[in-house]
């Protein structure tokens, strides 16, 4: 089984993806945000040999009706090829991209889903990918890959990449767009609403229930014929890069996400995840930008939230690691973004023998530090507070490779547009000490970026 892989003259992710932007199954997986560390690698992925999707346990493989739980179905479809990587290159070189809404843990758990669906997007889109385009943003360098699966001619694959490329570099985009298609805004939750939400799990706290929640409220934007998608996405990660973005097209559909969060990657049989709890927001004035860090950085209420979440995941990861190999390396630690700062952990772990990505996603998902601890009660009560179903937004966005390796986000900073309206949900992790009004504003800070990039302005 060969594998062709032609090295490119390096050129911008997102210059590069312009020939796909607009075909249905293209998927940009995007680090926007380049550091060498989190981010580094993007991925083009286009034209894949199988798809999964469906909605409220109905779905589809390949187009056509498929029977059994979601996490099989996407099982079954990766166990159909495994191939090794090849070394020097990007990780990811084949396999399985897309999302996975938040919905999807009621396959897991049972969790009503009582909140609005106004949007009717899937519960997941998963493609299998034997065509990709690969990217090193920090030396630079790039490649075309075509797997050789099922006889196919990988070269003739190969050499339409190459065209399209071309095509590419022949047209470069126009500047980062200013202004959109947009008819207005309005917020799920009044300010009076949501810090009434926030007192009532307060009040779950103290009765006993749980430790910790995440409640957020969902901002709609109307869409006008002209809107652009793919220029909404290069808006985004403009104002606000951060290394697992995205940008997923699906006909109707698009995802466009800027999110600063890992949920789990995988790699030579070791499990990663890297908790997101604790905000402040930026400041232009550098004095008063630091005194925020700092404050954030000594605040007990905050580290609070982030080692609640750590203990969840520590939890999780240990139903699919070897005893005694869960550690948290890294626990509070500054992270800075571009309208946020933020504390972020690090929680790894061994893999115990023949676990496979999908095991782990079983066992972790939805994210701890978007649900709250303990998760199912936490699940339970989001479902009764918030007026909206979430669907991609706290899901996880990303890919499995052939390998058996996996990278996937946790899906916050994150819009789901369809041809009418786009929507992006901001909220936090509350505890017993919270302070609603607080809680409101934070809330607000999260999703500062996203109003800019449409060219809003929040409250």
């Amino acid at each position: 089984m060969i594998m062709p892989v032609d090295e490119i003259d390096y050129l911008d992710p997102v210059q590069a993806f312009a020939p796909w932007a607009s075909q249905s199954w293209s998927m940009l997986l995007d680090s926007s945000r380049v550091d060498g560390g989190m981010g580094r690698y993007s991925f083009i992925c286009v034209n894949p040999m199988r798809t999964l999707t469906g909605k409220d346990g109905k779905w589809l493989l390949d187009g056509q009706p498929a029977s059994g739980d979601p996490f099989s179905l996407l099982e079954d479809m990766l166990a159909d090829a495994r191939l090794p990587v090849l070394a020097g290159l990007p990780p990811f070189q084949g396999g399985a991209a897309g999302f996975l809404g938040y919905e999807m843990g009621r396959f897991l758990e049972r969790i009503e889903v009582p909140g609005t669906d106004d949007m009717r997007l899937p519960d997941l889109a998963m493609g299998l990918y034997d065509q990709i385009i690969a990217f090193d943003n920090v030396s630079r360098r790039a490649w075309v890959i075509a797997r050789d699966i099922g006889g196919k001619d990988a070269q003739a694959r190969l050499d339409k990449l190459h065209a399209a490329l071309a095509a590419a570099r022949a047209a470069p985009l126009s500047g980062t767009p200013e202004k959109f298609d947009i008819s207005g805004w309005t917020a799920n939750f009044t300010r009076a609403g949501y810090e009434y939400a926030v007192a009532r799990v307060i009040d779950y706290i103290l009765a006993g229930d749980l430790f910790q929640a995440n409640i957020a409220q969902r901002f709609r934007v109307g869409l006008g014929p002209q809107f652009d998608r793919y220029g909404f996405y290069r808006r985004l990660r403009a104002v606000n890069a951060a290394p697992f973005s995205a940008f997923i097209g699906l006909g109707d559909f698009a995802i466009a996400s800027s999110s600063p969060e890992r949920f789990i990657k995988l790699a030579d049989a070791k499990a990663e995840a890297r908790p997101i709890k604790g905000t402040r927001p930026r400041s232009a004035e550098s004095g008063e930008d630091e005194m925020l860090s700092r404050e954030l950085t000594v605040s007990e209420k905050d580290r609070a939230e982030n080692v609640m979440i750590v203990d969840l995941l520590r939890n999780d990861l240990s139903r699919v690691c070897l005893d005694g190999s869960v550690n948290v390396p890294e626990l509070c630690a500054l992270e800075s973004f571009a309208s946020v700062h933020h504390l972020v952990s690090t929680v790894t772990g061994d893999l115990r023998p023949g676990t496979e990505p999908v095991d782990v996603l079983r066992a972790a998902f939805p994210g701890g530090s978007i649900t709250g601890a303990p998760k199912i009660r936490a699940m339970q009560i989001i479902a009764e507070l918030e007026p909206h179903i979430r669907g991609p937004y706290c899901g996880s966005i990303g890919y499995i490779g052939f390998d058996g390796s996996m990278d996937m986000n946790i899906a916050i900073r994150t819009i789901a547009m369809n041809e009418r309206q786009a929507i992006f949900h901001a909220g936090g992790g509350i505890v017993a000490d919270s302070i609603p009004a607080s809680e409101y504003r934070e809330s607000l800070d999260k999703a500062r970026a996203l109003f800019a990039a449409f060219g809003l302005t929040p409250p």
